[in-house]
């Protein structure tokens, strides 16, 4: 064969035929590019000051802040955990906006610091994973969400300021001296915990000190009387480049020496559950992707082949199989099928002996046995022998046309 019929004859995909197949995947690709982008400028135009006292949008608290230094209470911001232990004071009310990135170690130290301050300690929804070191005694239950709630409790900053926007994480106490207000399912979502001179202060969720939020209901009341009880208000936003994090316990042998939280405790929610939802994307388009059972289709070859050369490379794929039987069977049944018209007999009686030689014989005036052999005989012995058959079978075909 020529290197130009060996070109024609090829069956690799044309790029017009690639294209038309990964089209529809890399839209899909696209889209996806552009709402994950859109959704990351989106949200990072409006968090990116989260629960901050310097930030004026939507989710920064710039406007509790500047509230409370109208008031005379002095507002400092600190980062680290030596910056926060170091303020702590009877005077002073800590505010910890993300208990729950502290580490076990940075969590004893902490509550170490608050214990012996006889200042107050806010914590601002703080998880099962943070409680229990915080708040000994103090459990977190499931999340609810945050909606308007009545205060149901004898805490004075909590009946003046009346309706709240609450919600986040419900606490439980056992044995402590508490307060809890707001309730949702019979649980606080605000609980207060008396602790000698001192006190902490459990908000379930952070939202009522939202800019965009602090006008709605009483929580700018509630807010500023938890924050302003005393006359200095350290605002501790914690952070992963923290030092103290990673600093080694010293082999004090203390409860909590040891971080035994694993890979899957220091992963955010919204990854876990972006990847369920991508897991699931992943298993759909494969289901869309997927091969399906129907009925046959006819397709354009990729190029076409003459009869003869179709009828030697199946006689060779019989000769290589040593499959005379099947030869002489196909060779056979071709003739009967073509001549059944020629002499009247229908189609469905083409391979009936009964019918079929009687027929051939009435046309052809024979009265031979032979014709019995030739048309429904046994397989050819030999190579020789199925030769001879194709030729008595063309003879034959031959005399029906021209009797």
């Amino acid at each position: 064969m020529t290197g130009a019929t060996a070109a024609s004859t090829s069956a690799a995909l044309t790029p017009r035929q690639v294209w038309v197949r990964i089209r529809g995947l890399l839209l899909a690709l696209l889209v996806l590019i552009a709402a994950g982008i859109a959704l990351a400028t989106v949200r990072s135009g409006d968090r990116h000051g989260l629960l901050d006292p310097r930030s004026a949008d939507r989710y920064g608290s710039r406007a509790v802040a500047e509230l409370l230094k109208e008031r005379g209470v002095s507002v400092h911001v600190v980062t680290t955990l030596d910056e926060a232990t170091a303020e702590v004071g009877p005077d002073t009310t800590l505010l910890v906006t993300s208990p729950n990135l502290l580490a076990p170690r940075q969590q004893i130290e902490l509550r170490a610091a608050t214990d012996a301050s006889a200042g107050r300690t806010i914590l601002l929804a703080a998880g099962p994973s943070s409680v229990q070191t915080l708040v000994p005694g103090v459990r977190a239950e499931s999340a609810v969400p945050v909606t308007p709630r009545s205060p149901e409790c004898s805490l004075p900053a909590a009946r003046s300021a009346g309706d709240v926007e609450t919600g986040g994480f419900r606490y439980a106490s056992d044995g402590l001296d508490t307060i809890g207000c707001f309730p949702s399912g019979g649980l606080p979502t605000v609980l207060l915990v008396e602790q000698g001179a001192g006190d902490t202060v459990l908000l379930g969720s952070p939202d009522l000190l939202h800019n965009h939020r602090l006008a709605n209901q009483g929580n700018a009341s509630l807010a500023l009387q938890l924050l302003g009880s005393r006359p200095h208000l350290v605002w501790y936003l914690p952070s992963l480049a923290d030092t103290s994090a990673a600093a080694e316990n010293g082999g004090s042998g203390g409860d909590g020496a040891l971080d035994d939280r694993s890979f899957a405790d220091l992963i955010p929610q919204g990854w876990l559950w972006g990847t369920l939802q991508l897991a699931l994307a992943a298993v759909l388009a494969a289901i869309w992707r997927a091969r399906r059972l129907g009925p046959l289709v006819t397709e354009r070859l990729p190029v076409a082949i003459r009869a003869s050369e179709s009828t030697e490379g199946r006689a060779r794929l019989y000769r290589k199989a040593n499959a005379r039987d099947r030869a002489a069977e196909s060779l056979r049944s071709a003739t009967r099928t073509r001549i059944a018209p020629l002499i009247g007999v229908p189609p469905r009686d083409a391979h009936s002996p009964s019918t079929l030689v009687p027929a051939v014989s009435a046309r052809l005036g024979s009265t031979d046995d032979s014709l019995q052999t030739l048309l429904f005989g046994p397989a050819p012995s030999d190579d020789a022998a199925l030769v001879r058959l194709a030729d008595q079978l063309d003879t034959l075909e031959r005399e029906v046309r021209t009797s």
